[in-house]
C-alpha cells in the first residue's frame, strides 16, 4: 500500500508573509514552536499541510515547478472575495467544464483556484 501525501514543504525567506498569505486566503492555522525552525500550516477543512523552511542563501524561490492547486466550487466569486483581501488573480481562464484562476504567493510560488476538483 502507498503512503499519502503527507505534507507539502516551502522553502522561503518570507515565513510571516507566507503564513499570514496562506491564513487570510485559504483558511490555513499557523502552529509554530519557538523550538523548530519549520512553520506548520494546517488546514482548516481538510487538505495536505504545507510547512514553511527557512530558505537557503542562493536558494531560487517561486519557480513553475510547483503549484499549489485549491478546489474551489465557485472560482469567480472566491476571486472576487480574494481581491477585496488583497490577493489578486489573474484571468478566470474556461477549461473542459471547470474554470480556474492563477496568482502568485508572497515567495513567488505560483497558486491557483479551480473547480476541477471541488
Amino acid at each position: 500500500m502507498s503512503p499519502p501525501l503527507g505534507s507539502l514543504i516551502l522553502y522561503t525567506n518570507k515565513i510571516e508573509q507566507m503564513a499570514a498569505f496562506y491564513q487570510s486566503h485559504f483558511g490555513y492555522s499557523v502552529q509554530a514552536a519557538e523550538t523548530d525552525r519549520i512553520t506548520e500550516l494546517r488546514p482548516t477543512k481538510g487538505g495536505v499541510p504545507l510547512l514553511l523552511h527557512p530558505a537557503a542563501k542562493g536558494m531560487r524561490q517561486g519557480q513553475a515547478a510547483v503549484k499549489l492547486v485549491f478546489a474551489c466550487k465557485d472560482v469567480p466569486a472566491f476571486c472576487a472575495a480574494a481581491a477585496k483581501r488583497g490577493l489578486q488573480f489573474g484571468k478566470i481562464h474556461q477549461a473542459d467544464g471547470y474554470v480556474f484562476a492563477n496568482a502568485k504567493d508572497p515567495a513567488g510560488n505560483s497558486v491557483s483556484v479551480s473547480g476541477r476538483f471541488a
